[in-house]
């Protein structure tokens, strides 16, 4: 009776998954076939055909839902208004492809990149001999956008393009306070599907490097703006403070009157009341230089 049940559990979430539409796609021929979108269709047929003076075509998105569901696909979903078509074009784009493939491997720790689509963002029959391929800095944190290559003679030309990556994160794996160091208590590493991030996401933590900068509610992506360099001197800790002169060095106990991080300077007050400014140099240590 429960392996039904699981059988027929395992048939109701896949009548009831929903396959998400493309903004764009690319096609081999101005026929645009329904393999177009569904690639392993059954029965493969004709939807619609780029005009012979053109190279795209633009669909409304919920004609083109009406015209799977024609076709046996129901399961299908888009937050797109319209669906674009375009001939691909015969261009060997490998180079900037290339450039791509260096630019996300260096911005990430841990990415395993497998596949990088790139097309002219207008049908190209050729490109220049020599080009520089132009990658905006902050390109990374999503997993598409829009390149140019740029020519001797400053011609710019465009491309859309695509990233398939895994990417390793970090995840909280609970609700974290405020200036709470991050360890494996309270995070956890994960391999996620590359799509967009609001900001450089946590790849590394060693133990006693990072706090949170402020609450962080279960189960979210870390990144760097959840997080800071971690305090070493806790304000209202009794820390050692050293001076070095010449050969010696005399070391006294105060308290911090501050929160700090390696390099930080703060202010401590000695059991006299004498209050001095110090530079953190480790955990409950400081100097006085």
């Amino acid at each position: 009776m429960l392996i039904k049940l699981f059988i027929l559990i395992l048939i109701s979430l896949n009548v009831n998954a929903q396959n998400t539409l493309n903004k764009i796609y690319y096609v081999d021929s101005k026929t645009i076939n329904l393999s177009s979108i569904v690639p392993d269709a059954r029965n493969d047929t004709k939807l619609f055909k780029i005009d012979d003076s053109d190279y795209s075509k633009r669909v409304k998105t919920k004609d083109l839902l009406k015209i799977l569901k024609k076709h046996g696909y129901s399961d299908y979903k888009s937050k797109n208004s319209y669906t674009n078509f375009i001939l691909k074009s015969p261009i060997d784009t490998s180079k900037i492809e290339l450039a791509l493939k260096n630019y996300y491997e260096k911005e990430y720790d841990e990415i395993e990149i497998r596949s990088i689509v790139v097309q002219p963002r207008s049908y190209t029959t050729s490109l220049p001999d020599k080009y520089t391929v132009n990658i905006r800095r902050k390109d990374y944190l999503e997993n598409n956008g829009i390149i140019n290559i740029k020519t001797p003679q400053n011609k710019k030309i465009f491309f859309n393009y695509y990233i398939d990556a895994v990417v390793s994160v970090y995840v909280s794996r609970k609700k974290i306070k405020k200036d709470v160091e991050l360890s494996a208590i309270n995070s956890s590493k994960k391999s996620i599907i590359l799509d967009k991030f609001r900001a450089r996401p946590i790849q590394n933590i060693e133990k006693g490097s990072m706090q949170s900068k402020h609450n962080i509610r279960k189960n979210k992506i870390l990144t760097r703006r959840d997080v800071e360099e971690l305090s070493v001197i806790r304000q209202n800790s009794f820390i050692n403070v050293s001076i070095y002169s010449d050969n010696m060095a005399i070391t006294f106990s105060a308290k911090a009157l501050q929160d700090g991080k390696v390099n930080d300077t703060i202010r401590v007050e000695k059991s006299n009341g004498e209050r001095l400014k110090v530079k953190v140099v480790g955990k409950n240590r400081a100097e006085i230089r």
